[in-house]
């Protein structure tokens, strides 16, 4: 039996001056005080209580216990609110993944005004477009852009980006524009090859959901050599607004058959639990999450 628990049992039982009050107050059956209390008794080989039809009282030993119990227990409650108040204070080693792009276009700005804040936080941050496994690679956070599956991660959103199809002025002038998807597969594409559906690139326009076969003449797993392909005029792309958005404003490169989408992504921070969450983890979150809404996404 847990020495502690029925330690507490018996505390409750004397302060509630019932068995069945200290019942209701630890969520236990009167059966299961009244064993804890017996065995307990048993154990020590004394009576702590009197019992009565009307009432309990404690026995001289009783008094003793009772008196000793309750300041072992403050103790460890005191020893607990510590640890709380600790971890209440973000520090140590912070771990972080998130996209190569979105990483150094987005997030990278924002480590200096974090540590500003939270001094005590050490941070390791890791870029890279691969799928890393948090719980295996011992990750505290990612920041993910993608619909996320069902998983065992706790999520929270933080933006959203759009993924558009564009190309360079110069290029539409000496290839053409293309006004449906199909015509794509007559074009030169630059390809993206973490892409989830790889080369079948998939658009909802007018007429419901359309899939094209492209034939890439560029493939890469990064966004960026995407985007400079496209401002030197080598061919299509199907790039994240974060990455575009502002080429797009620009006019150095151009949004093509805006009436077909396709998909818009969440940009979420996960992390492997929702119990127990560290404080330098629910900081960051919080930062994040701050500074998105406040702002709002600027592409």
């Amino acid at each position: 039996m847990d020495r502690f628990l029925e330690m507490q049992t018996f505390n409750a039982v004397v302060e509630a001056g019932s068995f069945v009050k200290a019942a209701d107050a630890l969520d236990l059956s009167k059966a299961a005080v009244s064993r804890y209390v017996v065995e307990m008794e048993a154990r020590l080989g004394v009576r702590l209580l009197h019992r009565t039809t009307r009432r309990l009282s404690l026995t001289e030993e009783g008094k003793v216990f009772y008196a000793r119990s309750k300041e072992l227990l403050g103790e460890l409650q005191e020893a607990e609110d510590e640890i709380t108040a600790r971890s209440d204070a973000a520090s140590g080693l912070l771990r972080i993944n998130a996209p190569f792009t979105f990483g150094i276009l987005h997030l990278a700005p924002l480590w200096g005004q974090f540590k500003a804040l939270h001094p005590k936080v050490t941070l390791d941050v890791t870029l890279a477009d691969r799928l890393v496994d948090l719980v295996e690679e011992g990750y505290d956070v990612a920041i993910r852009i993608a619909t996320l599956e069902n998983s065992s991660l706790v999520s929270r959103k933080l933006a959203t980006t759009r993924i558009v199809l564009c190309a360079s002025p110069q290029y539409l002038a000496q290839h053409g524009t293309p006004q449906h998807p199909s015509e794509l597969a007559q074009h030169a594409i630059i390809s993206y090859s973490y892409r989830a559906d790889k080369d079948e690139w998939r658009f909802t326009g007018p007429e419901g959901v359309v899939s094209v076969k492209t034939k890439p003449c560029i493939q890469t797993n990064n966004g960026d050599t995407c985007r400079a392909a496209a401002l030197s005029h080598q061919g299509v792309i199907l790039q994240p607004t974060f990455l575009v958005g502002q080429d797009l404003a620009d006019g150095t490169l151009v949004e093509l058959m805006p009436s077909y989408r396709s998909e818009e992504l969440g940009i979420y921070a996960v992390y492997p639990t929702r119990k127990h969450v560290s404080a330098k983890v629910r900081v960051l979150i919080e930062f994040l999450a701050k500074h998105f809404a406040a702002r709002g996404p600027s592409w």
